[in-house]
């Protein structure tokens, strides 16, 4: 995992790498371009021939948007900078990579546009536009002819690639100051930064790629930042080694519970799910009058029926039945499409506080814990919740579904520390923390994702993982990842408006070969 920074903890890491590692701040801004032209060239392809507009502002960011001119212009492309403030404004590093560029460009190739009409015609030939106006020290809303360039940019329709961060974007907490860039591909350089992947900042960003510009790991590492990007060199650590000799019974045995008359389909995803991210066998509890119902669904799944209420639910009196049931199996999963009939939110309930075995709680299962989150803390050991931010609410005294919003990261941790369990707070930038405060952002995941099942085939992922022997953390994590990359792998293929759960089950085993990247 990579440790997600504050704009002050990379200024003082750049500051350290130039002061103690010796690393002059110009060759910082040099690897910064570089890195901006490998990764635009990565995603649109060779730049020669093509027309290329930079957006300049006065600080570092405008320089290393002049880095990036003088090589674009080097490998052929049609360079023309926009500058938006005085040279004798720009930062000494900035000034120095603009007269870098001006000896090599001539004066022509820079305009110092007055207004935005002047920036709408400098851009409206443009192929790409390369934001380079404004970094991360910003915090106050933008104004002036700033804010008009980025309102221009945005309107150019243009693809567009923000530098470090895209401009107006508040680095920490992903919050438009004023007018924010929205880019299709963010260059960020060292470490990412929080704002990235928060709030409005997940749709201005596009797609985020992290450029190495040399910060010395013993820096990093002596940061000890308790935020974490999710990779998938992490995600891939997680998973068990598969050795010759090993059996279905090596790989453990996950037992579900789940379904309900009319919601078999949530039991059904589950399990195939659990089955996909290479758990051996998996086990079905469900209430008997569906029974036969599973096992016409499920081909490599077994299933066990369960004494059930009038309404066809779990029944309170099977209690014991399932809490043996648990005892045999590796690890449990509950909740997909139990419904909250209140024999059944009573059944949850004791269940919980008794289960005695790695443990994923999910919808209904934390639907019947609204109002009574303490009953977590009684878990025999800690489990993993997945909820979405509706359930989410549900679990949090005077919270709603806005204020889980507003604040993911704060809400998944405190609730974290505060029950003693791992929580993955899924949505737009799913968010896991843990009881001791450490949190982690998963970078995978896509609106395709937004559609019935989503939920229970993550819950099956997660439950598998902790049935093949998986600790909490690396199971939440590295099923997190992998369930998002699975999203994106569909995407690809069927484009995101018609995905259904049912294309990420189909996509596990290719997001979890090694060979895939996201």
């Amino acid at each position: 995992m990579i440790p997600i920074v504050t704009a002050e903890q990379m200024r003082a890491l750049d500051h350290q790498t130039i002061t103690e590692a010796q690393v002059p701040s110009l060759v910082l801004m040099e690897r910064a371009g570089t890195e901006v032209v490998t990764h635009l060239e990565a995603r649109y392809g060779p730049v020669g021939g093509k027309t290329v507009v930079i957006v300049c502002g006065k600080g570092n960011n405008g320089g290393d948007g002049f880095v990036i001119a003088r090589l674009l212009r080097r490998k052929k492309s049609r360079i023309h900078v926009l500058l938006l403030a005085p040279v004798a404004e720009l930062s000494r590093d900035a000034k120095a990579m603009y007269q870098r560029f001006h000896r090599t460009a001539g004066p022509s190739a820079i305009t110092r546009p007055p207004d935005t009409t002047a920036l709408q015609q400098r851009l409206a030939p443009s192929d790409i536009i390369i934001d380079a106006i404004l970094g991360t020290g910003l915090s106050t809303p933008v104004s002036g002819l700033y804010r008009d360039a980025i309102d221009t940019i945005n309107a150019a329709g243009r693809p567009t690639v923000a530098v470090d961060l895209p401009s107006g974007l508040h680095a920490d907490t992903g919050a438009i100051l004023g007018a924010a860039v929205k880019a299709d591909l963010t260059v960020t350089f060292g470490l990412p930064k929080a704002g990235l992947y928060c709030g409005a900042g997940i749709d201005c960003a596009g797609l985020v790629r992290l450029a190495d510009i040399g910060i010395p790991s013993s820096f990093v590492d002596a940061i000890g930042s308790r935020l974490l990007l999710l990779t998938s060199a992490s995600a891939q650590a997680a998973l068990p080694p598969r050795r010759p000799s090993s059996h279905k019974g090596t790989f453990g045995h996950l037992g579900i519970i789940a379904g309900s008359v009319g919601k078999t389909g949530a039991a059904a995803m589950a399990a195939l799910a659990g089955l996909r991210i290479g758990t051996g066998l998996v086990t079905a509890a469900v209430p008997s009058s569906v029974n036969d119902i599973l096992e016409a669904k499920l081909l490599e799944t077994m299933t066990l029926p369960m004494p059930e209420t009038k309404a066809r639910t779990f029944a309170r009196s099977g209690l014991d039945r399932l809490l043996a049931f648990a005892g045999s199996r590796d690890a449990v999963a509950i909740g997909p499409g139990l419904t909250t009939h209140p024999e059944t939110v009573d059944l949850v309930q004791e269940f919980v506080k008794r289960i005695d075995k790695p443990c994923v709680l999910d919808a209904d299962a934390l639907n019947a814990l609204a109002g009574k989150a303490s009953l977590l803390t009684e878990c025999p050991r800690p489990p993993i919740i997945t909820p979405h931010p509706g359930e989410m609410a549900r679990l949090e005294a005077e919270a709603t579904t806005q204020s889980v919003n507003e604040d993911r990261l704060g809400t998944a941790t405190r609730f974290a520390r505060e029950r003693g369990v791992f929580v993955v707070l899924k949505g737009a930038r799913t968010v896991i923390a843990r009881p001791d405060g450490v949190a982690a952002i998963c970078p995978t995941g896509n609106p395709g994702m937004a559609t019935a099942g989503t939920g229970d085939v993550l819950t099956g992922m997660v439950g598998g993982l902790l049935a093949q022997g998986v600790a909490p953390w690396d199971a939440a994590c590295a099923a997190t990842y992998f369930h998002g990359l699975a999203g994106d792998l569909a995407a690809q293929q069927l484009g995101q408006a018609g995905m259904i759960a049912r294309d990420l089950i189909r996509h596990i085993s290719h997001a979890i070969a090694p060979t895939t990247r996201p």
